[in-house]
């Protein structure tokens, strides 16, 4: 038996979230000290661990040795864009409506038949990580000499797009993905599929243009945007982004003598009292965000864009109407007892 609705309706907090913003902002240094953060602490029910999966989608793949990783460790971690074929294939199951692996691009939204994932499963997805004191740790992979000159970072970031659009989270699971700089979260849907964006920005013009750059494009979507101050030296630093961001502002984080030990290899070193505060208010505030999720609107925008995409290049490419994959009866949302969605899982 198929089911139209797929959802696990369970107390707790799962929720997704991107750290955006421009290049040496900190994004990725600020994404592997959240990671540790939520992953050091209980679960928001109060039960068992936080379970984490840490993606990263830049173009720079530091966030496994930001998170402690041997670099020759970090480098073996299978790379999501290698697999893309693999991705598809699985996640493709058997929805009618996708007539063939090559014809599933990364906007295709899952319907009846498509295999769902869940975090901690053993599924072919999940299987493309390593494992780090408990964090499930992900790559899109850097570009190789083939990519040169013929190919975007798009083509990897969108085996991210499509784990999200087919990621069923169960309670205290959080996704962290350290997203590539600028503005490349826009070019799909990809950055609809978070429940918060952590904009990185230093207190400076650019930093403060990339904050401009980014509500503008995320402002006809609903997208929730939370301004991380970083690298704060001054009550003036402070002032410069009250006055640049306003209310956007959630919380700011100053040089870090700890941080930089970390990155020189000199080991554990505790965290400055006001930078773990700072994240502790960044994890209140996304924890927050779990009770203002739209199922229908997270489903309704995976359309649209899919929509978007097939007609503007992915119909040419693969060579008929992909706008057909879109299954209008089904809905990711709560409605769906959790011992149905699981005989379900387990059906196929």
């Amino acid at each position: 038996m198929i089911l139209a609705m797929v959802f696990i309706s369970v107390s707790g907090v799962f929720v997704k979230v991107a750290f955006v913003g421009k290049g040496g902002s900190g994004k990725t240094t600020l994404s592997s000290l959240f990671v540790r953060h939520l992953a050091a602490g209980p679960g928001d029910s109060g039960g068992r661990p936080a379970k984490v999966v840490a993606i990263d989608a830049d173009i720079n793949q530091h966030l496994g040795v930001s998170l402690g990783m041997d670099e020759a460790v970090a480098a073996k971690i299978p790379a999501l864009g290698d697999h893309l074929e693999e991705i598809k294939d699985h996640l493709r199951g058997d929805n009618p409506r996708i007539t063939s692996t090559r014809a599933m691009v990364k906007t295709t939204p899952p319907g009846r038949g498509s295999r769902l994932l869940r975090i901690g499963g053993g599924d072919p997805v999940h299987a493309l990580s390593h494992d780090l004191d408990g964090v499930t740790v992900m790559a899109t992979g850097p570009f190789t000499d083939d990519d040169l000159g013929v190919a975007c970072y798009h083509s990897k970031t969108g085996a991210v797009e499509l784990y999200l659009n087919h990621l069923v989270d169960g309670p205290d699971e959080y996704v962290v993905v350290d997203m590539t700089a600028g503005a490349d979260t826009f070019a799909s849907g990809l950055f609809t599929r978070f429940d918060l964006l952590f904009l990185i920005a230093e207190p400076t013009r650019k930093g403060v243009g990339v904050y401009r750059q980014y509500t503008e494009y995320a402002a006809d979507y609903g997208v929730a945007i939370s301004v991380v101050g970083n690298k704060v030296q001054s009550e003036d630093d402070l002032d410069y982004l009250r006055e640049h961001v306003g209310d956007d502002l959630l919380t700011w984080c100053e040089q870090s003598p700890a941080v930089r030990a970390l990155e020189q290899g000199r080991g554990e070193v505790a965290l400055e009292a006001g930078n773990e505060s700072a994240l502790a208010r960044m994890r209140s505030a996304l924890d927050a965000r779990y009770h203002e999720r739209d199922w229908a609107e997270f489903s309704r925008q995976a359309a649209e864009f899919h929509v978007r995409n097939a007609r503007s290049w992915a119909n040419r490419a693969v060579g008929e109407d992909l706008v057909a994959q879109i299954d209008p009866d089904f809905v990711l949302g709560p409605g769906v007892p959790a011992a149905l969605r699981e005989a379900e899982m387990a059906a196929r």
